[in-house]
């Protein structure tokens, strides 16, 4: 009986912590948004806001790694529950990351609109990048909660074609620097939101390389991923 309540405890403890987790993924992902709107409307206040709004996802950082390292000091997990609190340890950190992504994107912003004027149009470079890396993030986070790792597998690819995206617009905003030196501060503005969308779809590949570890007790970064059915036939 003691080692049955110990279970339900844990499991109690760790459902606590995905939930504040998924928390934290619906204030990134928010943050992520308002980043990009304020990138295509120029709003100052609202770029200060995204910046503040960081804080808060800064403690959140803080607070579940404190509750991950005390479960693991309690519960003592082993095998597959430990597995389950250190791919979520790793998630936290990756959402924390977007977070510092998306703040950039804000500075960027909030730059150009003290320049008030623009030479190129830097929103509709990075549209389609950004709206690929926000459909990456949202389906991770979603994989992330169902533990679905047919759905994590799909996502790594797309992020191949986000890498090849900043890589064609890297050369574009280049070529405007080029041709015509005045594009230069705009085009820099515009690249660094290009690389922190790049970034932010690296982190977003990186929560669904851990629910495949989770799952599948795999951890299959940096390598070629084959799904088990694939392996099996």
């Amino acid at each position: 009986m003691p080692s049955e309540h110990s279970s339900r405890q844990y499991d109690l403890d760790l459902e606590e912590i995905r939930s504040k987790v998924l928390l934290m993924g619906g204030l990134v992902e928010s943050q992520f948004h308002a980043a990009l709107e304020t990138f295509r409307t120029g709003d100052a206040a609202r770029a200060d806001a995204v910046i503040k709004g960081d804080e808060q996802v800064n403690r959140l950082e803080v607070s579940l790694d404190d509750a991950c390292s005390h479960l693991i000091v309690r519960r003592q997990p082993a095998a597959n529950d430990l597995r389950t609190v250190m791919a979520t340890i790793k998630v936290i950190t990756d959402l924390e990351r977007i977070g510092d992504e998306s703040t950039k994107i804000a500075r960027a912003a909030r730059n150009l609109q003290e320049r008030a004027v623009s030479t190129i149009n830097h929103y509709e470079t990075v549209r389609t990048i950004a709206e690929n890396a926000t459909s990456l993030l949202h389906d991770a986070l979603d994989a992330f909660a169902r533990l679905d790792a047919a759905q994590a597998a799909s996502l790594i690819a797309k992020d191949e074609l986000i890498d090849y995206e900043f890589r064609v617009i890297m050369r574009t905003l280049i070529t405007f620097m080029m041709e015509d030196p005045r594009t230069i501060s705009v085009a820099l503005d515009t690249l660094w939101v290009a690389k922190a969308v790049e970034r932010i779809g690296d982190h977003a590949k990186n929560i669904a390389e851990y629910v495949i570890y989770v799952v599948e007790g795999r951890d299959i970064r940096h390598t070629e991923y084959a799904p088990k059915a694939s392996q099996q036939a």
